[in-house]
């Protein structure tokens, strides 16, 4: 691929397969850097997995192409923060943006006293959901309700913390979590501050991994739009299989392969009852399928690789 002169016209949408392990920065929202990286790649398809507060930093995968099938696949991955905790203070966002709604005092607090606390919180819990979060009531977000001035009555969800750690003391101190699905940090700090004997909310947060990824690999949007105006963004992406390394592999010959991608079971071995990845002629990833119950049989679930069309064509 060319490099991009300056000021050229934008490419015309291609099709883009990969995974972009994005540092969205604080102040710009997910969807809003989600759209930045597919213009930088050209990418006729986008998505992502688990949006973060314009208040937030760190780990967004930006998923391209068939990556996007992946997404979903996601939604229930473990997720680690780092977060830090302003005390004394209650906002109606539960972070540092917020309306302060409440003020209390803040009691001598040493980092012994800090751990009890965090370890109080390890395990399985329930938690309720802020009112500034994307969940609907009768159809409506709930930020928007409570941009009106309108709460509602939220019912408890369970969620498990698997981790949670002082990182460094002091009169703001930080922690870092690794939770389920569904927790709300926010919420979380609120909580700690309360079985302190205080009030408090998020001063910053930061995602460090999501599922499979990890920080390290993470890319600044900077480093994307260089890389895009250089022609060499394609090698910025990890491959789709990537997202799914879970996942037992099944290796299928050429006669599989076309059967699988016109979305036909297959008979061959693999773990019984199981959902796995299915790789093709070359070692080509196509998408997940699932085991039958005695391990002979495979049936594809969801295929992430462009089909060719004389194996949709055929009867």
């Amino acid at each position: 691929m060319s490099p991009r002169l300056p000021g050229a016209p934008p490419m015309p949408p291609r099709d883009v397969d990969g995974i972009l392990l994005l540092d969205k920065p604080e102040g710009l929202s997910s969807n809003a850097a989600l759209q930045r990286v597919r213009r930088a790649f050209g990418a006729r398809k986008a998505g992502h997995t688990g949006s973060l507060d314009p208040l937030a930093s760190g780990l967004l995968a930006v998923c391209l192409g068939q990556a996007t099938k992946a997404c979903a696949l996601l939604l229930d991955a473990d997720k680690t923060y780092r977060f830090r905790i302003a005390f004394g203070r209650r906002t109606a966002t539960g972070d540092r943006e917020g309306e302060v709604l409440e003020e209390a005092e803040v009691p001598a607090l040493d980092d012994a006293a800090l751990r009890r606390a965090a370890e109080g919180f390890v395990g399985d819990t329930e938690q309720v959901p802020p009112m500034y979060s994307a969940l609907k009531r009768d159809g409506e977000r709930l930020y928007r309700l409570a941009r009106a001035g309108i709460e509602v009555e939220r019912a408890p969800r369970p969620i498990r913390i698997h981790r949670l750690e002082l990182v460094a003391g002091g009169a703001s101190p930080e922690f870092e979590v690794a939770c389920s699905k569904g927790t709300y940090v926010r919420t979380l700090a609120e909580d700690i501050a309360r079985s302190l004997g205080t009030v408090g909310h998020v001063a910053s947060l930061r995602r460090l991994a999501l599922g499979p990824f990890r920080g390290e690999g993470m890319r600044t949007l900077e480093t994307v739009e260089r890389h895009a105006a250089e022609g060499s963004s394609l090698g910025l992406l990890l491959p789709v299989d990537e997202a799914l390394p879970g996942l037992p592999a099944v290796q299928l010959g050429a006669v599989e392969q076309d059967w699988v991608l016109q979305g036909r079971p297959v008979p061959v071995r693999g773990p019984s009852d199981s959902r796995v990845r299915m790789y093709g002629v070359g070692g080509r990833f196509l998408g997940v399928g699932r085991m039958s119950g005695e391990g002979a049989r495979l049936a594809p679930e969801r295929i992430m690789v462009e089909v060719p069309v004389q194996a949709t064509s055929r009867a």
